[in-house]
């Protein structure tokens, strides 16, 4: 069975044992349902599932029901003995179907005689039509296929060799040549397999790269089903989209151009598309910021931006021609530049980043910049030998104004950091470092006394 971090968040849910529903959301076939079934048998002696698409007469049950009290006494009827109260978990799955147990959720929380947990694809296309979210009454966390960590545990990397790995990457110490050989190979394989569980799996059982460019395929042929399921009215420009991707990414700025869509093409026009393609999980966004400068958001630049997809594996399959071996092979004729700022860009977002890069006329483009406490980071995602050029990141620290003390560039390289000008410093990371990289998240307690007692 795969490793998913997702399991110690549904663990902490469980131990809170909160007054809350949790909402698990995330794209198609990233091991939603898997993870929370698993977790379901693990910690409740009696839980029951809902599956809005399996059984679409549920449908009919939420969406009729005038309170929580009906939708119990309804379930109640096909579940019976299995509904315990306080000992009980109900598990909606595929809501995106059923839109309305969402505005339910917070009356069957009141009522309080079980626990909830909730699960859907596309909702960031379906919430922003529901009239009431239960604010206070449910969390949702969003879930993504497996990053680098999960894909080299599920490979049998060990939790030891990880641990010295991610001390060296706080301590910025250079890695024994082997392991870093090892990891580098093991990298190139996440490149081609991905992170969806279906390609994992079927890797892991057949070491069959063939047989899992089969499996992301379907993945692909899935979601263009789904675009035409969901959004009738755009379909055709959401599809066009989403083929370019691999094709835009793969140019010299890999920024997305309209005109590559219609030479008449107006951002306007297809906002919604590039929207219902990143609220579905589908595609990811990092918008061009005018200035490296904490909050980047209000430098961000809406329609200026480059798109990923949410899988390399995927991203991989739709270029096919044969890029797998090409990969293996370190193919030296081929540029392998998109496809390792896409698995930076999904890390990047799995770990808690909103993405940005910069691009300037005068300065140059630096793939991403990062924001954590407060400060700015640029980062350059490099796959060939040339990992020591990066004039535009060397520009940005040499500017004062924008007060830059470090960049980092991901690589093939091992550990080394590099002084220029003026005290500033360039860390070089392995590429498969960017597991790593992980926002702090807010304290969920942040207290705070004040006395004003002094105003009386």
């Amino acid at each position: 069975m795969l490793f998913r971090k997702i399991t110690k968040k549904l663990e902490q849910y469980y131990a809170d044992a909160t007054k809350r529903a949790l909402l698990v959301t995330g794209a198609r076939q990233v091991g939603k349902s898997f993870a929370i079934e698993h977790f379901a048998d693990s910690h409740y002696d009696n839980w029951i599932k809902i599956d809005f698409i399996e059984n679409s007469d549920y449908i009919e049950l939420i969406r009729s029901a005038r309170g929580a009290d009906e939708i119990l006494l309804r379930l109640s009827v096909d579940f019976g003995d299995r509904l315990i109260p306080g000992k009980t978990m109900i598990f909606f799955d595929e809501v995106q179907k059923c839109p309305e147990i969402i505005t339910q959720i917070k009356y069957l929380v009141y009522e309080g005689s079980y626990q909830y947990i909730l699960s859907g694809s596309l909702l960031g296309t379906v919430l922003k039509d529901i009239i009431s979210v239960p604010v206070g009454y449910m969390d949702v966390i969003r879930m993504f296929p497996l990053d680098v960590e999960e894909f080299a545990i599920a490979n049998g990397v060990g939790v030891k060799v990880i641990d010295n790995l991610r001390r060296s990457f706080a301590e910025r110490t250079p890695i024994d040549s082997y392991i870093h050989n090892r990891m580098t190979e093991l990298f190139e394989l996440y490149l081609i397999v991905g992170g969806m569980p279906a390609a994992v799996s079927e890797y892991l059982e057949t070491k069959n790269l063939r047989r899992v460019s089969s499996v992301q395929n379907g993945i692909i042929t899935l979601y263009r089903h789904e675009i035409t399921k969901y959004n009738e009215n755009s379909r055709l420009q959401i599809n066009e989209i989403f083929d370019l991707i691999p094709g835009e990414l793969n140019s010299k700025n890999k920024r997305f151009i309209l005109k590559n869509l219609n030479e008449k093409a107006r951002f306007d026009m297809y906002y919604d598309s590039f929207l219902w393609l990143k609220n579905a999980g589908v595609a990811l966004t990092a918008n061009v910021a005018d200035e490296p400068k904490a909050p980047l958001v209000l430098s961000k630049s809406q329609n200026l931006f480059k798109l990923f997809s949410n899988d390399v594996g995927l991203l991989a399959a739709q270029y096919g021609n044969g890029l797998q071996l090409d990969i293996l092979k370190h193919n030296t004729n081929i540029n392998f530049g998109s496809i390792y700022e896409n698995a930076a860009a999904e890390e990047l977002t799995a770990h808690g980043y909103d993405l940005y890069y910069y691009n300037s006329k005068k300065f140059g483009e630096v793939d991403f910049l990062i924001e954590d406490h407060g400060q700015v980071i640029p980062l350059e995602i490099k796959s060939g030998k040339d990992y020591y050029r990066h004039n535009a990141m060397d520009n940005l620290l040499g500017i004062a104004d924008y007060e830059l003390d470090e960049g980092f560039v991901f690589c093939n390289s091992n550990v080394e950091i590099r002084e220029i000008l003026h005290g500033k410093k360039i860390i070089y990371f392995p590429i498969y470092m960017l597991m790593f990289m992980q926002k702090q998240e807010i304290p969920d307690d942040i207290i705070f006394e004040a006395d004003f007692s002094d105003l009386h």
